[in-house]
């Protein structure tokens, strides 16, 4: 059995940003970059760290960034 093929990242993402702005009710956001950012990477970083098996220099090279980068990021997101 086949499961549905989710859909692509950026879709639910606009679907996400949409959902905020409706929310907003006509107020102007502020810090939006900062906002989503924190917003996707953070699960980013902890769904390949579980992949990687905790393996920071494999979750590093997944992600096509330094190892130190990624070191940076796991503490700034309080991530282990």
């Amino acid at each position: 059995m086949n499961d549905p093929k989710p859909a692509p990242i950026c879709q639910c993402v606009e679907k996400a940003l949409e959902h905020y702005f409706r929310q907003l009710q006509g107020e102007e956001p502020t810090g939006l970059h900062e906002l989503v950012v924190a917003e996707v990477e953070r699960p980013l970083l902890e769904v390949v760290m579980r992949y990687a098996g905790s393996n920071q220099s494999r979750a590093a090279r997944y992600l096509g960034i330094n190892r130190n980068t990624l070191r940076k990021k796991l503490n700034q997101y309080g991530i282990e």
